[in-house]
């Protein structure tokens, strides 16, 4: 059985006030969001730009260690690695390469960035020899094109 009194909620100290809503208060639900369409058209075409992105690297020799890893201070859609060497990838899907190659703005390279910071410091013993920062590029009925050292850490 529990000890603990009734009246007094998990956690709260005696003396302390309670906030929000009181114990037995109605709550108002959440408003139920209505996905818009085309959110969902780009969320499916970024996921499928990054699988054959994955897929194209696995031809390549990587190895894919995480897709799609996020943090408080950014995203990276692939991390992988070949040998001693970690890439950070940042897939863009585009109608033509020229556009996908100037879709990644500087800001997005800081929070990449950023974002490789937090999951090196997740990592314990690690053995990656050099590092570098890849953007691949998709674009539909064509080979995706891997850019190598597609910008660094500075941006």
């Amino acid at each position: 059985m529990n000890d603990r009194p009734i009246d007094r909620p998990f956690g709260r100290n005696p003396g302390r006030p309670l906030r929000g809503p009181t114990r037995g208060a109605l709550r108002t639900p959440a408003p139920e969001r209505v996905p818009q369409p085309e959110r969902q058209v780009a969320f499916r075409l970024g996921i499928s730009a990054e699988s054959r992105a994955a897929a194209f690297l696995i031809a390549k020799g990587f190895r894919i260690l995480a897709r799609r890893w996020r943090s408080p201070v950014g995203e990276i859609d692939i991390i992988a690695r070949r040998r001693q060497l970690l890439v950070f990838v940042e897939v863009k899907a585009r109608d033509k390469f020229d556009d996908a190659a100037w879709s990644v703005t500087d800001r997005q390279r800081l929070r990449i960035a950023a974002a490789a910071e937090a999951w090196l410091a997740g990592q314990g013993g690690h053995d990656f020899r050099d590092m570098r920062f890849d953007a691949v590029l998709v674009v539909p009925g064509r080979i995706p094109r891997h850019i190598p050292a597609a910008f660094d850490a500075d941006g």
